[in-house]
């Protein structure tokens, strides 16, 4: 890996652009819609409690603006997508859910999967015609320890694991990402689809619910040995505004990516399978009703 030392002092003026974050109230998405609205952008909070979202925004500053989204509902995401009409030049599906055993979505899916993936595959499809510029979906290097479990993706017949749920989501948003950047490359688009982790940053993902002197452990342990959601942010910023090919993978340059400055990383030979991320792709468009639906004379000009 090329070790690149870029920060957000490196980040090109982005006055006039548009980015919508997903889960933006806390964490490496507050950072990331902060660097933005930094930059000069107009930047959407896409989040699922819009009260948490407006004292986020008083963080982010600059010009923005808080939408409702619940990415575990799928009429939540046919909503917002419903009454977005502006171009749109950067959406970044950073929102996730770690934990939360045998818990499902409110179309039944497995709340892992469900969120991290599916509210993210349909939210993307439904804001195609209105994207000019990229997607940065969020992955991990759990993506490493999971498969996708085509006879059984909601992980219903099976014994339900952490491991094994959030790494198939975290496959799953890879994947996305590469059949995503194939099908629009096929179609002319000038979008790309890339995608990005954050290594090792203090976050409150997965403590939510847990019980309270287990997350008092893993705080102490996260403000002792992680970086910061600011320099978490930087894979997610770097994505998003440097020249790099489309289905390119960010991540941090330390010691097991994770921490350090973004750069390209590397995926398991699952994650850069294209038959893989067909039949995914396949799958979620039956799961979801939603099919990729971007014809060349609908596409945004940047």
């Amino acid at each position: 890996m090329a070790r690149t030392g870029w920060t957000t002092t490196d980040m090109p003026a982005l006055d006039g652009r548009t980015v919508i974050v997903t889960g933006a109230n806390s964490g490496v998405g507050l950072a990331t819609a902060t660097a933005f609205a930094q930059a000069g952008a107009h930047v959407v909070l896409a989040v699922r409690d819009t009260g948490r979202g407006k004292a986020a925004a008083a963080v982010v500053g600059g010009r923005n603006e808080v939408r409702r989204l619940d990415l575990a509902d799928l009429a939540s995401v046919r909503e917002f997508a419903g009454n977005w009409n502006r171009p749109v030049d950067i959406l970044i599906n950073n929102a996730g859910v770690a934990g939360f055993p045998g818990s499902r979505t409110a179309d039944g899916f497995d709340l892992q999967f469900g969120t991290n993936h599916l509210g993210h595959y349909a939210l993307t499809n439904l804001l195609l015609p209105n994207l000019t510029d990229r997607v940065v979906t969020l992955a991990s290097g759990a993506h490493r320890a999971g498969d996708i479990h085509f006879d059984d993706l909601e992980l219903s017949r099976r014994k339900y694991g952490f491991a094994a749920s959030y790494g198939q989501s975290k496959l799953a948003n890879l994947l996305f990402t590469l059949e995503l950047d194939r099908r629009l490359r096929a179609v002319g688009s000038p979008i790309r689809a890339l995608a990005a982790h954050p290594g090792y940053a203090a976050t409150n993902l997965g403590t939510q619910g847990r019980n309270r002197f287990l997350v008092a452990a893993v705080r102490a342990v996260g403000n002792a040995l992680a970086q910061s959601s600011e320099q978490g942010a930087l894979p997610t910023l770097f994505a998003a505004t440097q020249d790099l090919p489309g289905a390119s993978y960010i991540g941090p340059d330390g010691r097991r990516e994770m921490h350090g400055h973004p750069t390209l990383v590397g995926r398991s030979a699952k994650a850069a399978d294209p038959i893989i991320a067909q039949r995914l792709w396949t799958a979620s468009a039956e799961l979801t009703g939603i099919e990729f639906d971007l014809r060349p004379e609908s596409i945004q000009n940047p």
